[in-house]
């Protein structure tokens, strides 16, 4: 069956204005690009969701153990996505910058979806130069990128340092074309800097969590509702202070007046 993005979009647009049977619970989850966001926020709350996604987002952290023909492959690479996705090249070197740079333009001129990776780099396109490991992985964490590729001859550095990313892409073997494509494990991921917050879709997203309270004793509920009364009244409670005062009464056997504080 073919399928495009336009295609979830109309369909969330009927959706939205056909008559249906209400549901209980649905969580609609998945990637997708403009169309499929603004599906999601249309039906957000008659529906759930996993999260708001914007464009793909790309940071490469690289040394000079790699060669800008690589880091000028996998940047265009993501680039294609689309004319706001960003790419970003992070390293510690020098010559490696200056060689991305230099392969980025000739793959340009090759690639047959140029036109598209050229206004994405040419728009939202980096390359950022620290000085130490240390260094990029500060920059990296406040990026908090969706997609993070290690290229450094210690990618597990980075794996036990960092903190804010989607996902993370460790060493020259792999890449995000990878995670796109066959590897997994997820690639529904936060963007624009969620990734300081939350991680990406996981079970956890399909699971609806209900609590419940229960006091097994009258000596508790009278405990509780002393705390619970002096806190009341001091932020100007005081119908939920008698909801506390009546069963300090009630269960704790002591005199408080109506609409004050448990003493």
């Amino acid at each position: 069956m073919k399928f495009t993005y336009w295609a979830v979009f109309r369909r969330s647009l009927r959706w939205r204005w056909e008559p249906k049977p209400s549901i209980r619970s649905t969580c609609w989850s998945g990637r997708g690009n403009m169309f499929v966001a603004e599906a999601k926020r249309q039906l957000y709350g008659r529906v759930g969701i996993d999260l708001f996604a914007g464009p793909t987002e790309t940071l490469i952290i690289a040394d000079d153990s790699v060669d800008g023909e690589l880091c000028a492959t996998d940047l265009l690479g993501q680039a294609e996505h689309g004319p706001t996705s960003p790419a970003v090249l992070l390293t510690n070197s020098d010559a490696l910058a200056k060689d991305t740079l230099a392969e980025i333009d000739r793959l340009l001129e090759i690639l047959p979806t140029a036109e598209i990776a050229r206004a994405s780099w040419d728009a939202y396109g980096a390359v950022i130069v620290c000085d130490s490991y240390e260094e990029m992985v500060q920059e990296a964490d406040r990026l908090a990128y969706e997609h993070v590729q290690i290229l450094t001859s210690d990618p597990d550095y980075f794996l036990n340092n960092m903190t804010n990313f989607g996902a993370l892409f460790l060493g020259p073997r792999t890449n995000v074309s990878y995670g796109d494509k066959v590897i997994g494990t997820n690639h529904t991921l936060p963007t624009k800097r969620a990734a300081r917050y939350t991680g990406g879709l996981w079970v956890g997203k399909f699971l609806k969590t209900c609590t419940y309270q229960k006091v097994l004793t009258d000596e508790a509920s009278a405990m509780v509702g002393a705390y619970c009364s002096r806190l009341c009244m001091l932020e100007g409670f005081a119908g939920h202070a008698e909801q506390a005062n009546i069963r300090v009464r009630r269960y704790g056997g002591r005199n408080v007046d109506y609409a004050t504080a448990v003493e």
